[in-house]
């Protein structure tokens, strides 16, 4: 791919990765739209750790007490953070037996731009309902194991391309009555384990493939951390003034896009 090809396509992953808006909808609209050729398994590499580099520095004090915190639980001290840490375990879990039992039906019959503008449109008007009848009750420190297991569930269905990871899993901490910060901070804390597990299962694929062009590979690494390290932070800022309807509207409308794309194509 041209470098400005693969630029954009590292700063919309680095946009799309944490907003509620799917990033594979946004991923597939370049190649639809313009014919671009794939990016390559060592880009697709490149661009999840510096997503996942941008998280984890953005929540590096959060993620070492938490780390601290589960480490001192092993030996039967509990404290909030330690049950948060569990939580995030406990949550990874369904994602982690989902992604091993239904990879390759996802890889090969779910990457559709219809199954794409079908998720981006159920997911976002799931969304929009869920806060606009909020009730906002609990913090972060205040999550359950009933809330994590049906996050943890919300997020295996977020393998389900167009779905939106971020979306789903706060989609669902909004309907437990989280806060819409809470909600999103636990969102973003989950997505570490996620992004690092998706990485690792790649970067083994990637061992099996030419070597690839390691200047957009790094190019792509940087533009995607940066970017999503700045939208994790405008996010977080912004949530509580303009809530979760702008992004509702816009998935609606890529949503239709998508679907008249698809239409145009033929299919």
């Amino acid at each position: 791919m041209e470098f400005l090809h693969l630029f954009i396509l590292a700063l919309l992953q680095g946009l799309t990765e944490f907003l509620p808006i799917s990033s594979s909808a946004h991923l597939i609209l370049p190649s639809q739209l313009l014919g671009w050729p794939d990016q390559g398994l060592a880009f697709d590499v490149g661009v999840h750790v510096g997503t996942l580099l941008a998280v984890m520095f953005y929540f590096r004090y959060d993620l070492i007490q938490l780390l601290q915190a589960w480490l001192v639980s092993l030996t039967g001290r509990a404290s909030a953070e330690s049950r948060l840490a569990w939580w995030i375990i406990l949550a990874t879990l369904p994602a982690v037996v989902a992604g091993f039992t239904f990879n390759h039906l996802i890889e090969t019959e779910l990457r559709s731009i219809l199954v794409i503008a079908a998720t981006t449109l159920i997911f976002g008007a799931l969304l929009g309902w869920a806060d606009w009848f909020r009730k906002e009750q609990r913090q972060m420190e205040q999550i359950t194991f009933k809330d994590a297991c049906i996050i943890g569930f919300a997020q295996a269905i977020a393998l389900i391309p167009g779905t939106s990871r971020s979306g789903i899993t706060i989609t669902a901490g909004l309907l437990m009555g989280l806060k819409r910060q809470a909600a999103a901070r636990f969102s973003f804390l989950l997505s570490v384990p996620v992004i690092m597990g998706a990485g690792l299962l790649k970067t083994v694929d990637l061992i099996q493939t030419p070597e690839p062009h390691w200047a957009g590979v790094m190019m792509g690494t940087v533009v995607a951390g940066l970017s999503a390290y700045a939208c994790i932070h405008l996010f977080l800022s912004w949530l509580d003034r303009i809530g979760m309807q702008p992004f509702v509207i816009y998935r609606l409308l890529l949503g239709a896009v998508l679907l008249l794309v698809w239409l145009g194509s033929g299919a």
